[in-house]
């Protein structure tokens, strides 16, 4: 028996294909962008094998595309960009500038028009915000000078591409536009599409205004209403029902991209307290789809594009790694930041990504940019992806043996702190805590008050932060790593308390805690039965699920009620 099932057979072999050149480019120590694109080329109709729907794996890609411009605009922070913002944003404006202008260059030559330059350029001047942020975790560079000055860059970058999305259907009126018999009609024509330019506009500005002021209020009480129910799946429907509903909303009333309604649903709802969870409720859907929105994208990409055009490739590729980066390096310099400032928003720009993607596929929808163009524009990205982790790695050695690199070196646990902290390798007999959530932070605070000296470990940004301003010491780090564990000091520690929700998570680090320390105590948190055994199985010394805690303190209530009226009789 046969079944037609195109939908359920194009999200399998996405994901599937995904899995398995994610798992190799992981091992290759890649970023796992690299193995969705393959998975979506050896997928397309360019290669042998397998051939998936590309007009369903497209449908995918546009609630992948709304989904990770709903991420961007969760974690969109306007008190990030305005610390950095006297480089991060004329550094921006003018190394997209200069990057745009690159690419419309090579357009030229290529014999395309101005309009299609235009694109090909502002795709090529954007980097990846997924890359860029892989890259800086792992090298422990985000809470430095350095690592604020790139995120803050590539967040204008982001903004600057929200503005392009939005302008980009206006260029095809504006490149018909001739110069006709006299100046009276090309006058008029110049009006006309001036003219629909301000509408757009317009139109975009009734959306913003409506979201800013309408959805500032109408979003966290609606979030507010849905969590005071309890519901944690009621919960994570809203954060998904208002991340499509508005970016759907804003495309059939404003003739709005879904990229820009996504954002500004994102970026409503992280003035909300409960951003947070929202971010953690919405990960795993934005994941996915985000996988099948790279994979559609390779899909798309003929490889002997390679073959065929390897000057206009490796052209391509230049202005990405080589040119962008030196604009950067001069941009960086010329506003008298350190040589190791430089260099590494250098190696953090010499990629490109998701943005350039969703503009590259919006350029040849509107039949702005020839197919070539954005075989050209993936070529460069897959490229560009693979080789940056090389230049991260030059760049810190170009860095490691000046007075500056020595002074800034990314593993030294001052750069990480905001205010002056003990530094945690002198603490001994003390707690370390993974996690400084709600549960996190209540055991800091009743170990404070214990007297029992705390170290915390928390690879959140504004939690470690906050955790500061309440007296403790912390490592913004991810537990996980051997390391950290081992700058954490311990070998004399007397507790490991892991407060983090993610079992699987948990076991890693209680597996890593256990072969360092192996009469530490460890007690870890787990939210059934099965993972109390997992964790257990792997070192902890005791596990807590708070389920049967809250169950036995309900019945510990009744019984010590009963207790105090017996004893009254």
């Amino acid at each position: 028996m046969s079944h037609s099932t195109p939908l359920i057979a194009t999200i399998v072999a996405g994901l599937v294909l995904a899995f398995v050149f994610a798992t190799i480019a992981n091992r290759l120590r890649l970023p796992p962008i690299v193995g969705y694109l393959f998975a979506g080329i050896v997928a397309g109709p360019f290669t042998p094998g397998i051939v998936a729907d590309s007009d369903l794996a497209s449908q995918l890609a546009e609630i992948g595309v709304i989904l990770l411009m709903f991420g961007v605009g969760l974690h969109f922070s306007l008190r990030d960009l305005l610390s950095v913002r006297a480089i991060a944003i004329p550094g921006a404006l003018v190394q997209i500038a200069v990057a745009t202008a690159l690419g419309w260059a090579l357009a030229r030559w290529a014999g395309w028009d101005n309009t299609a330059g235009i694109v090909f350029g502002l795709a090529l001047s954007v980097a990846s915000t997924v890359v860029l942020l892989r890259a800086m975790t792992e090298r422990h560079l985000l809470e430095t000078e350095r690592g604020r000055i790139a995120v803050g860059w590539l967040i204008v970058e982001d903004l600057a591409m929200v503005l392009a999305l939005v302008l980009l259907p206006a260029l095809p009126m504006l490149s018909q536009v001739e110069i006709a018999e006299g100046m009276a009609q090309a006058a008029s024509d110049l009006g006309g599409v001036l003219s629909a330019i301000a509408i757009t506009i317009g139109k975009v500005a009734v959306f913003v205004a409506l979201m800013l002021v309408v959805g500032r209020r109408l979003v966290p009480m609606l979030l507010h209403y849905v969590a005071y129910s309890g519901s944690r799946e009621l919960f994570r429907l809203a954060v998904l029902a208002i991340a499509l509903g508005f970016a759907y909303g804003a495309a059939m009333l404003f003739d709005v991209s879904f990229a820009l309604g996504a954002f500004f649903a994102g970026m409503i709802l992280a003035e909300s307290e409960l951003s947070q969870q929202a971010a953690q409720e919405s990960l795993p859907l934005r994941d996915a789809f985000a996988v099948l929105f790279f994979v559609s994208v390779g899909m798309l990409f003929d490889p002997m594009i390679v073959v065929r055009e390897t000057w206009f490739v490796l052209a391509t590729l230049g202005i990405i790694v080589l040119g962008k980066s030196a604009a950067a390096y001069v941009i960086v310099r010329l506003f008298r930041h350190p040589h190791s400032t430089a260099l590494t928003i250098s190696a953090s720009l010499a990629q490109i990504g998701e943005f350039s993607f969703i503009l590259a596929a919006l350029g040849v929808e509107l039949g702005l940019l020839p197919p070539e163009g954005r075989d050209l524009i993936l070529a460069g990205a897959i490229l560009s992806i693979v080789l940056n982790p090389l230049f991260f790695v030059a760049a810190e050695r170009l860095v490691a043996g000046t007075e500056e690199g020595k002074a800034e070196h990314p593993v030294q646990v001052d750069e990480v702190a905001v205010e002056p902290a003990p530094p945690p390798i002198e603490l001994a007999a003390h707690a370390i805590l993974v996690g400084y959530g709600r549960v996190g932070s209540i055991a800091a605070a009743e170990l404070k008050q214990l007297g029992v000296p705390v170290l915390i470990i928390e690879d959140n940004d504004e939690l470690g932060a906050l955790a500061r301003t309440r007296g403790f010491a912390v490592l913004t780090e991810n537990a996980v790593r051997r390391s950290v564990l081992t700058t954490a000091n311990l070998t004399e520690a007397k507790w490991l308390l892991i407060a983090i929700p993610n079992a699987f998570e948990a076991g890693r680090v209680v597996q890593q805690a256990r072969t360092i320390n192996p009469f530490l105590a460890i007690v870890a948190r787990a939210h059934s039965d099965a993972e109390v055994a997992h964790l257990k199985s792997l070192g902890a010394s005791h596990v807590i699920m708070g389920e049967r805690e809250i169950a036995l303190g309900m019945v510990g209530y009744i019984d010590a009620t009963r207790m105090a009226a017996g004893t009254s009789d």
